[in-house]
This record gives structure tokens, sequence and C-alpha cells, in this order.
């Protein structure tokens, strides 16, 4: 099975070749990882410890970021290497400073895991949540090095609890210890054998507790906001915004919208603000704005963020939060976030492979629209009672503070079995 399955990663390397002269997308996955190993050769010694943590794009790496920061803080001694697999995690955090290397990962090969583990020669090493690469795993457990899965999830319809799966679960034979987020998830693990399983949760709600403990002041979403009832539009994609660009069109002068959109492309963002009969403002206009004699912020009623990285902080600004892509597929992006705000959150149908969306939705903190009617109901009954506004934040609030801790759970089991 390793014989074809190497065949295959062989031959998808080459079409990924062909497809990046296309794709720019595809092109950042290509090029990225031209320069792999030389980094890893200037930035690691052979006398360095180190510890590696593998996300496959941005959610995952924000999902185990709780637990890079506590290694990093009982490891201060050891080199902490981040690898992604896709272009859209690592191209945003390339530049974060908790890992002292930030790669992507080296395409699954035998002669690639190699290398990349005699580069890094790593003590411990941490999956987060998913993807298993046989290569890396073998190697792995050739070397006897300690490796861990966290905020795991696994699902009955993975290759691990099939007939034809044996290939797969051999891989999995690499973990020392899997902590995963729920039951289900256990229940499926021991089915197939494995006892080295811990249910720990989901160390995202760590991440956006934490976020509660920090500066999240913005003057300028201060200044817009102009203490007005504000509804906080995230992570958007267009068939959201073929929704509320109609209800903020036919909104009430005394509220205002602040959209942050998935894409932030300028002839997008431009469409999306010709699309916006009110007085509209983009991030990439307001410094000239605020420095006018003429203008205020607090003349405008949407604000549009076409720019990264602080959609978190606008969060604390909300009063109601929409957030996006549930009209789409894989569905909606992160609720905790605005949630651990106690923000009333809505979001479109398509949450069904999200635990905290569909247990948000069933407390009754999150509402699930279908259409244009449904989203123009949910958004006057959270304008109209505040009431209603402040239990369903309040709900959603209390919903994360209840499920934090899956990193002291993790960390008490690794520094336990590590440091003894």
């Amino acid at each position: 099975m390793f014989v074809v399955y190497n065949f295959i990663v062989l031959i998808a390397s080459q079409i990924l070749k062909i497809v990046a002269l296309l794709s720019p997308k595809m092109k950042l996955f290509v090029d990225g990882r031209k320069t792999i190993f030389s980094t890893l050769q200037g930035k690691i010694s052979p006398t360095d410890q180190s510890i590696w943590f593998h996300a496959a794009s941005l959610g995952e790496y924000e999902q185990g970021l709780p637990v890079i920061e506590k290694i990093k803080e009982k490891y201060p001694n050891h080199k902490i290497v981040v690898t992604f697999f896709s272009p859209s995690g690592y191209e945003v955090r390339k530049n974060n400073t908790v890992a002292d290397v930030t790669v992507y990962l080296p395409l699954d090969t035998k002669s690639n895991a190699k290398q990349f583990l005699d580069l890094v020669h790593p003590e411990l090493v941490f999956f987060i949540k998913y993807e298993y690469w046989p290569n890396y795993l073998n190697e792995l457990k050739k070397r006897n090095i300690k490796t861990y899965l966290i905020s795991g999830i696994l699902r009955e319809n993975q290759a691990f609890f099939k007939w034809y799966g044996g290939f797969y679960r051999n891989a999995l034979k690499t973990f020392d210890y899997f902590f995963v987020q729920n039951e289900s998830s256990k229940k499926l693990l021991l089915s197939i054998g494995f006892n080295n399983v811990k249910i720990s949760g989901d160390t995202r709600f760590d991440r956006v507790v934490s976020i509660l403990e920090r500066d999240n002041t913005l003057d300028f979403i201060e200044e817009f906001k102009d203490n007005k009832t504000t509804i906080v539009i995230g992570s958007s994609w267009p068939k959201d915004e073929n929704l509320w660009v109609e209800y903020i069109n036919n909104s009430s002068e005394n509220v205002k919208f602040i959209i942050a959109p998935h894409n932030i492309k300028q002839e997008q963002i431009q469409e999306l603000k010709n699309s916006i009969a009110k007085k509209t403002i983009l991030f990439s206009e307001h410094n000239e704005v605020r420095t006018s004699r003429v203008l205020s912020l607090r003349q405008f009623d949407v604000f549009i963020i076409d720019t990264i990285g602080i959609l978190t902080k606008i969060y604390s600004y909300a009063d109601i939060a929409y957030v996006g892509g549930g009209f789409g597929n894989p569905g909606i992006h992160n609720i905790l976030e605005p949630a651990t705000f106690g923000i009333p959150i809505v979001i479109g149908p398509n949450y069904s492979h999200f635990a905290e969306a569909i247990a948000l939705v069933n407390l009754d903190g999150c509402l699930s629209i279908q259409n244009q009617t449904q989203l123009d109901e949910a958004f006057n009954l959270l304008l109209q009672n505040e009431d209603e506004r402040f239990e369903k934040g309040h709900i959603c609030n209390t919903f994360v503070q209840m499920n934090k801790g899956a990193t002291a759970i993790i960390m008490n089991h690794i520094l336990n079995e590590n440091l003894n």
C-alpha cells in the first residue's frame, strides 16, 4: 500500500506544478516549498532542541495556539517549529512571533520526511485536529519521537474505520496519545483498539477566552460607532452579501454596520461598496477622513474593512454579529470569537460540520437563517428587543466559558509524561 500511496503523491506533485501555472494560490503552494530545507538548515543547528507543531491551515493554527504558547513557556530553551500545509494558513501567519521557524510542510514523500526530521530533529511533535501523513508518521515512529494529536476530531466515514482502512490505521499507531474533542471521537478510536485517548475538549475555547484579556481597543471603530447599535458582519462571502446588502439599504439611520469580507480583493471590495446605498467608507480610506477637517467617521453608516487581522477586535464593538460562510461549503467561519464577547450571532444554514454552531443554535444563542425574510426577521428581533439581544449574548458567552480548559488537560498530561 505504501508503494501505491507514494506513487500517487509523486504524480500529484507533478500535477500541482502544472496547476500552479494557472492558479495564484497553487503557485504559493508550490513556490513556498522550494526553500523549506535551506530555511530549516539556516535556522536550526544540529545541537538545538526543538518541538514541532503541524497545522493544516489557519483555523488549526489558531486552534493549537494556546498549546503552542504553553509549550513555549514550559520549554523556553527549545526552538518551536510550526508547519502549514495550506497557503491560506502559511501566508497569514508566516510572521507569527510564537514560533522560531514557520515553513510549509514538504509533500509527504519518504525522502522529504527523512530530510525534514533530520533537520528539525524534534523531541515532541503535535498534529493539530487532523491531517495524517503516512510517511511522516512512519518516520516519526521509526525514530521513537513522541507524537500527539491535539483537539482531534474523528468521524465514522473516515478511512480508519472502514474495512479497507488498515493502511491508515497503522499510521495512527505513531501517536503516543490522542486528545480529542468529544465522546464520539473517543468511541471511534476505542472501536479500533486505541486506548491511549482522552477527551480534552476544544482548545479554540481557550484561545477565544484569552482574547478578553487583551487590549481590543480600536479608536477609529469607536469613533465610527458613535455609541449607536452596531452590526458586525464578519468573514462574509458574496452569497451572504446578497442578503444583508438589501437589509442595510433599507435599514434605520440609527444602526451602523461594519463589514469584514473574507475576500479583500480591490475589485470585489469596490463592487460591494457600490452596491450599498448608505454612506460607506473603507478601512483604506479612514486615515484620510480622520485627518480631514470636513469629514468625520461618525458621519458614515457602513465601514468596510478591506484589511486583515483586526476582525477579532472589531467584534468587541458589536451589538450583533453575522458570521459569513453559511451559504457555502463547508460552511460558516469562526463563531467563537464573537461569542466570547457575549454577542448574539446570526449565521447561514450550512453549519452541520461545526459542533459549536450546532450547540449554540440549539441553545438559542445563535440564529440560523436560510433566506432574506429570515435574515430580516432575525436582525429586526435583535435590534428591537434589547432583552432578547442581551439574553442570547449571555448564552454565547456562558457557552464559551463553560467549555474552556482543554489546554490545561493536555499540558498536565504532557508535563507529567515528559518532565518526570
